[in-house]
């Protein structure tokens, strides 16, 4: 791998490497990703900002890593920055909004939130909490043809095309994204754009009253406006893209090997260009 590694290019790979739950504890215990996350919020390029606030959303999905995200230096300060900052994009505001309310509320109520996890356990797996946020809301698609790690990329650049599209996960083994967007966002605007790939079609995963779930299609005829997002730029192109190798760091199983090899290089770029 390149030594001339850019912040684009690290920062992406972290938020790959931090999609897989195996990988988060290393990275929260890492000495140096985290203070180069932290740095990367304040970074000139928004999409390395998003990606940063990605990354760190991914790692407080587990409830271990919270009370480390919250203490560590400049985190705190640092998101309220971004939430503060005028030229901060509305999804990255949103972002950086739910990342500090859930590491604001570790370690208090501890009774409430292991009630609280032990119903979600009882729950089909939603990898993005914060539902209590009203500002925002969980949607869950079921993607016929979400295969292999190209149509996850099809998928994952027709979703970021979308205005109000706050970040969201996959499950590849059940062919499901969850996706966190703005309340105002009509789910049926997800629909379009995964459709618009030719090469996969989604259907939402919507709960009934007695707790099991249903799979609804789209309505096809159906004319909802996809407001293009142009706050946050398009991800790297293909051909540069480090999310092309999913299959080494995120989605198979097994990865922790190479995912933390990458890492010891990620960190090793971060402690050569910072200084804290």
């Amino acid at each position: 791998m390149s030594a001339e590694l850019d912040a684009l290019t690290v920062v992406n790979q972290l938020r790959d490497l931090a999609a897989d739950p195996l990988n988060r504890r290393a990275i929260v215990e890492d000495q140096g990703c985290l203070p180069g996350l932290i740095l990367f919020f304040d970074h000139p390029n928004p999409q390395v900002v998003y990606s940063a606030l990605l990354a760190v959303r991914y790692l407080a999905e587990c409830r271990a890593n919270r009370e480390k995200l919250k203490g560590e230096l400049g985190m705190m300060l640092s998101l309220q920055n971004v939430m503060q900052k005028s030229t901060s994009p509305g999804e990255t505001k949103l972002l950086a909004s739910e990342i500090y309310e859930i590491l604001q509320s570790a370690g208090k109520e501890e009774a409430e939130q292991a009630e609280a996890a032990a119903a979600s356990c009882r729950k089909k797996a939603h990898f993005f909490l914060g539902s209590n946020n009203k500002r925002a809301k969980t949607v869950v698609l079921h993607i016929d043809g979400l295969d292999d790690s190209t149509r996850r990329s099809l998928c994952e650049e027709a979703l970021l095309k979308i205005r109000g599209v706050i970040s969201f996960t996959f499950q590849m083994a059940v062919k499901r994204c969850v996706v966190r967007i703005r309340s105002d966002l009509k789910a049926e605007a997800l629909g379009t754009a995964i459709n618009s790939t030719k090469v996969m079609k989604a259907q939402q995963v919507v709960k009934t009253e007695d707790g099991g779930e249903l799979v609804v299609p789209f309505q096809e005829d159906s004319s909802v406006l996809v407001e293009e997002n142009t706050d946050i730029p398009d991800y790297l192109p293909e051909d540069e893209s480090p999310s092309l190798e999913h299959d080494k760091a995120v989605t198979r199983v097994g990865s922790v090997t190479d995912g933390l090899g990458w890492l010891s290089t990620a960190a090793n770029f971060l402690t050569r260009s910072f200084y804290w």
